[in-house]
């Protein structure tokens, strides 16, 4: 593996000349755009039982063409993005910090406003209502605040390592500067992207274990110290328990997980807590290694819960197989190591870290969906990404692969005092 720059881009520097007029990294969007693509087919055979055989192309947006809608806005938002200068985000010139704290408060005020006025559906209120006629438009703030979040902490310790390197010029010692500074650095980092995980967490359980996860890796790659990561790791995990705490349908998820797992235990009743799992089991298993056609899945007519959104991946292999799957699988992995090459080559270190953190995010949150589906964690709430149906995943992880392309993408001229 290559050594990761960390190179500091100011107003004083113009940009290297080898960085200027890069194009955007066409890979991160030619992968994106596939997954885009094949969520589209899979929605759509998932979703076309017996009962909604019949397009009514008066309510169309009822049907799963809408996904085809949701799919078009995901590819132009990250199209978009791709083309613009991820270092507008980082710019310390005036204004610069308030952009991503307005995306900071915007993100905390939606998240509030669902557990207020949010649209509740499986136990959770988890979607706000924005539009309802002609048709109902919903998105969910948890989309929204895991990209802001990734955002939000790559600003800040990017900035903290400017201020470290300055310091360092200066003759102070390295010890305690920027995120190794635990009063100064670690604690105001750690808790206001805590904020966004904990109200996110109050809903959506699996969103905030992710971002937990990313936070605390970010972290990692911004160098701070093990010792304050040990004891972060120990308020999040009794954090996590008191958010299992709230909702009883949590502890009994995982209570179901651990009786899968001991041979000693009853088997969790396949009517009742094991249903969804063992459906997802029975469609892989059902599917062999090349499926039984697309379009001619059975468990999609009423037996498996949520086949066309968290446990479409169980929709694919019963359709098209154990290769199916692992295509899709491949796709992600490929997706992960363009957004590390990226990482690698990016020109500073702002584009270091947010390159870093959507590449965590997309990578792990596709991991966790997958452990999902196949009994390899407990049952949570999170999506395949791309894939899945749905329109605020597909539309804010689409900024999220345009940003992370954009990495790769430098403005001609001088950099604009960028971190």
């Amino acid at each position: 593996m290559g050594t990761i720059r960390h190179s500091v881009i100011t107003d004083a520097t113009p940009a290297p000349q080898e960085q200027l007029g890069r194009p955007y990294d066409s890979g991160v969007l030619l992968l994106a755009s596939a997954l885009m693509t094949f969520g589209v087919a899979m929605v759509y055979s998932a979703s076309m039982t017996v009962r909604g055989a019949q397009l009514d192309w008066h309510q169309w947006w009822h049907t799963p063409l809408r996904q085809c809608v949701f799919a078009a806005g995901g590819f132009l938002v990250m199209l978009f993005t791709a083309h613009c200068d991820y270092r507008w985000l980082a710019s310390t010139r005036k204004g610069g910090l308030v952009r991503v704290g307005v995306l900071y408060l915007i993100a905390i005020a939606t998240l509030i406003a669902v557990q207020l006025v949010g649209r509740e559906a499986l136990g959770a209120q988890r979607a706000l209502v924005v539009l309802t006629s002609p048709f109902t438009l919903s998105f969910q703030p948890a989309e929204l605040a895991k990209v802001v979040m990734v955002i939000w902490l790559a600003v800040l310790l990017a900035r903290m390592h400017a201020r470290a390197e300055e310091q360092r010029t200066r003759g102070y010692s390295a010890r305690d500067l920027g995120i190794r500074n635990f009063t100064r650095g670690f604690l105001p980092t750690v808790i206001s992207s805590g904020l966004l995980i904990g109200l996110t967490g109050v809903e959506d359980f699996g969103t905030a274990a992710l971002m937990g996860v990313v936070m605390v890796m970010m972290l990692v790659i911004a160098g701070a110290r093990w010792r304050h990561l040990m004891l972060l790791a120990l308020i999040g995990l009794m954090g996590g328990v008191g958010l299992i705490a709230m909702k009883p349908y949590r502890l009994e998820r995982l209570k179901t997980y651990v009786y899968f797992l001991d041979e000693s235990k009853p088997a969790p009743d396949p009517q009742k807590e094991g249903y969804q799992i063992n459906q997802s089991m029975l469609a892989i298993g059902s599917g062999g290694w090349f499926g039984r056609g697309l379009g001619a899945g059975i468990q999609k007519y009423g037996y498996l819960p949520q086949k066309d959104n968290d446990f479409i991946l169980a929709t694919i292999c019963e359709e098209l197989g154990a290769v199916g799957g692992m295509v899709v699988v491949l796709l992600f992995l490929f997706l992960v190591w363009r957004g590390w090459d990226v990482t690698r080559a990016a020109p500073d270190h702002f584009g270091m870290l947010l390159a870093a953190g959507l590449t965590l995010l997309i990578g792990l949150q596709a991991a966790f969906n997958v452990g999902v589906v196949t009994n390899s964690v407990p049952t949570k709430g999170i999506s395949l990404p791309f894939v899945s149906a749905g329109g605020s995943g597909v539309v804010f992880l689409g900024w999220a692969a345009g940003l992370l392309a954009g990495v790769g993408r430098s403005a001609t001229g001088r950099a604009d005092n960028v971190l």
